[in-house]
């Protein structure tokens, strides 16, 4: 399993991006099929179910100061930028699942909400399928984590805590 994690400097992003990296509140979005963590394919994304990844979501944020105020999974690309349109956190933790590789809509709402975000896939789906060498929304993320696992998960918040605390300095906060 290849492992890739980036994250940006803080002054990489878009101003009115940047402007909530300060912020303390995380929404995680799950997309179609990540509701069957745990019993699909279990060789390409372990056995840790959705639930037991949300709760370590939870446990990590709190740790770093952090708090989720919500995480939703979805199997209908509307519900989920129906969510992303509220704007009641900060920051976004995505696994985008298949809508990785085929949604400008997602990829639009996600520019529009204009909230730092970090993309975890639990593979690294570069390697896998040739479809999926396409990613939509890579390039506007602050944070990539590919092919950790469920790990990839805690390792996420691990750095937008990192980001947060950059932009709590650079703006007299910490």
């Amino acid at each position: 399993m290849a492992e890739i994690s980036r994250r940006v400097d803080l002054a990489a992003l878009p101003p009115r991006v940047r402007a909530h990296a300060a912020g303390t509140t995380l929404l995680m979005i799950s997309g179609p099929n990540l509701n069957l963590l745990g019993e699909r394919e279990p060789e390409t994304y372990g056995t840790t179910t959705l639930a037991e990844i949300e709760a370590a979501v939870a446990t990590a944020a709190a740790a770093a100061g952090l708090h989720l105020v919500d995480a939703v999974q979805s199997n209908h690309e509307g519900e989920l930028i129906d969510r992303l349109h509220v704007r009641d956190y900060s920051w976004l933790i995505i696994n985008p699942g298949g809508l990785t590789h085929s949604s400008v809509s997602l990829r639009d709402a996600l520019l529009a909400v204009e909230r730092p975000f970090a993309e975890v896939h639990l593979s690294d789906p570069s390697t896998r399928e040739p479809f999926r060498s396409v990613n939509f929304i890579e390039d506007l993320a602050a944070i990539t984590v590919r092919g950790y696992g469920a790990s990839g998960y805690p390792r996420a918040v691990a750095l937008i805590a990192e980001l947060h605390r950059a932009a709590g300095a650079s703006d007299g906060l910490a």
